[in-house]
């Protein structure tokens, strides 16, 4: 699998993400500049990782949506190369209109970084083939603007194509609104586009890929990808 992690100013888990692509795949990521204009050649994946591009001035990710890289990121998109946008990476995304929706600030107006349960909603995606649909993880969370927020049509949508991958859940499974840590809409912590080649997630499923760091519930995410892209080679 060759990948590609994009760096803008300000974001801080570029060394997290590519550590851990190099760690499940084998080989080492290309380091992307917001500057550049074209991906690496034979680009696999693309990944925008977390971190607060730009200082989050104006609103999280819109200067980034707006980096020359970006026009390279989307017509990769547009040939269906497949794209992963985690925490700022998912507000670029949808800022960039590669998602639908908005990041707004979480309901309780607080920055929240800790463990939080992610129930899986499909297993038959380059994203989530490596966890089963219904099934719990146990990944980190650290952003100030992570409340998933769009019209009523667009999130009948969603949900009626079953593009939602991801929900805040209670350990068990169960979505209850005291599990849901920023008031996402419908407990939404990660979606897809309409192609299915595009995924923005909130969460940090890169920080638990390690059985030394004790939880390796991310790793999953990221074995079905390059499982995905090997069989395709």
């Amino acid at each position: 699998m060759k990948s590609a992690v994009v760096v803008f100013p300000g974001i801080n888990r570029e060394r997290d993400m590519a550590r851990t692509l190099a760690l499940i795949s084998g080989r080492e990521p290309a380091m992307v500049w917001h500057a550049d204009t074209a991906l690496p050649a034979g680009t696999d994946l693309v990944v925008i990782p977390g971190g607060f591009s730009y200082g989050d001035y104006l609103r999280c990710g819109a200067i980034a949506a707006r980096s020359p890289i970006m026009d390279a990121v989307r017509g990769f998109a547009a040939q269906g190369g497949l794209v992963l946008g985690v925490c700022n990476g998912f507000q670029i995304l949808c800022e960039a209109g590669l998602l639908p929706g908005v990041l707004m600030r979480n309901e309780n107006l607080r920055f929240i970084c800790r463990d939080v349960y992610l129930r899986v909603e499909r297993s038959d995606t380059p994203f989530t083939r490596g966890y089963n649909a219904g099934q719990v993880i146990r990944v980190p969370v650290a952003h100030g603007e992570g409340n998933y927020i769009a019209d009523g049509e667009t999130i009948a949508r969603l949900e009626g194509e079953g593009r939602v991958m991801f929900r805040y859940s209670s350990p068990d499974g169960m979505i209850d609104p005291n599990w849901n840590h920023n008031g996402a809409i419908n407990a939404i912590a990660g979606i897809v586009n309409e192609r299915g080649n595009v995924l923005g997630m909130m969460p940090h499923p890169e920080n638990h890929v390690e059985s030394a760091l004790g939880v390796t519930d991310g790793r999953g995410l990221f074995a079905g990808l390059v499982e995905v892209l090997d069989r395709a080679a």
